[in-house]
């Protein structure tokens, strides 16, 4: 879109179904090489990324040519049938349906990717749900506590 200008910088976070631990180190880091990728074809920037075995942080310079929504769905989509393709986990790998999403200023941009690229070392001391209501809480989203990422049995 010619004289369209923007900045827009989105922080994403995202777990697998359940919120079990199914991101393992082995191919941690090809997933996110991987949804790098998804990410830079829908002609986005990819800024941070990185997670837990139970999440995912996606930090990203976004252009007004997709919907958030959109591309989350192309993430967790297309990288869901990667991770199936390749059959790293035992069954059928899927996302959990939704995902938290935070914009920042140009200004934050340094403390954001700071915070993503130390995830092993702020979960020392804090877990995926007590870090993802802290983000609720700072950027006053409504939320119902039946909805969050909550861990569910797998039958």
């Amino acid at each position: 879109m010619a004289n369209t200008y923007t900045q827009i910088f989105i922080h994403a976070v995202f777990a697998p179904q359940g919120r079990h631990n199914l991101i393992h180190p082995e191919w941690k880091d090809d997933l996110f090489k991987y949804i790098t990728g998804i990410v830079k074809n829908q002609g986005h920037k990819l800024i941070a990324i990185n997670g837990m075995p139970d999440h995912v942080h996606l930090f990203v310079g976004m252009k007004p040519i997709q919907s958030l929504s959109d591309m989350m769905q192309d993430v967790k989509g297309d990288s869901s049938k990667w991770i199936n393709s390749k059959k790293i986990v035992q069954g059928k790998f899927q996302w959990q349906e939704g995902f938290g999403a935070f914009s920042y200023s140009t200004s934050q941009i340094d403390s954001v990717v700071k915070y993503i690229n130390n995830q092993e070392k702020h979960h020392k001391k804090k877990t995926f749900l007590e870090e993802y209501r802290e983000f609720l809480t700072k950027f006053e989203v409504d939320f119902d506590e039946r909805y969050l990422f909550k861990p569910i049995d797998i039958k």
